[in-house]
């Protein structure tokens, strides 16, 4: 998809992105700020997440920041709200938080699979249920899946689980929404070079993904955040319920 951050596709519209200080969630900021967007920066970590605002605010747009841990459904009330207060209003929320570690199932550990479900599960059921309170009709959820909820990638039962599970909260929240005029749909990114992936996927393994994707590269932050803007626009209004892969293909390769 083309980067249209000429356009102004969200003046006078407020969005929040979780885990927005850094990767795809930073990539989806940078798009919804450019093109008019007053964007809620929530991250774990308070200081990145203001350091992302600085950022926005100096190159004209208009942000604020939010921290704490998005597996608490009020971290995303207390942020939600606060945009709410400040700006009259909550159009766009993504849901883009996510924490990953690969391993064997025999080394998967409580404290592992607590945090990847908390951050990568339920903090989408606690946002779309903050969105359903505070969205009026236009309102757009847009879910972070992966194409690892298509694939049975190895040590990877937990992340391909949530994932695959994130898929089906879209479905039905969509359902569940679509009467009161919010949409609710899911991006499925490929691989993209970010600081996550770069934790649980060494160099050998990149030219493995790489070598599997049939545009033989691997996937960029404008890549996705292009895809998330569409879906969160007013260009998309009568998609819901549905799911984009931005994966180069991968999903439907054998080889």
């Amino acid at each position: 998809m083309k980067d249209n951050t000429m356009n102004k596709r969200f003046e006078g519209r407020v969005a929040l992105v979780t885990g927005g200080a850094r990767g795809i969630g930073r990539g989806v900021v940078n798009q919804l700020a450019r093109e008019g967007a007053v964007v809620g920066i929530l991250d774990l970590k308070l200081d990145l997440a203001e350091a992302a605002a600085r950022e926005v605010i100096a190159a004209g747009g208009q942000a604020m920041a939010f921290g704490g841990d998005v597996a608490q459904r009020a971290t995303l009330a207390d942020a939600a709200a606060a945009l709410k207060a400040r700006h009259g209003r909550l159009d766009v929320l993504v849901n883009n938080a996510m924490w990953v570690r690969y391993g064997a199932i025999s080394d998967i550990s409580a404290e592992a699979l607590q945090r990847m479900v908390g951050t990568g599960f339920f903090s989408v059921v606690w946002g779309i249920q903050v969105a359903a309170e505070h969205m009026t009709e236009g309102g757009s959820v847009v879910n972070v899946a992966s194409a690892a909820a298509f694939l049975g990638i190895p040590q990877a039962m937990i992340y391909c689980g949530v994932k695959s599970g994130v898929l089906g909260l879209t479905r039905s929240a969509a359902v569940d929404l679509g009467p009161k005029g919010i949409r609710v749909n899911a991006v499925a990114p490929g691989s993209v070079p970010t600081e996550g992936v770069s934790i649980n996927v060494d160099a050998s393994m990149v030219e493995k993904r790489i070598a599997k994707t049939p545009m033989r590269r691997l996937g960029t932050v404008q890549d996705i955040a292009s895809a998330v803007c569409y879906l969160a626009s007013s260009e998309s209004d009568w998609v819901t319920g549905e799911c984009i892969k931005v994966d180069g293909g991968v999903t439907h390769a054998f080889l």
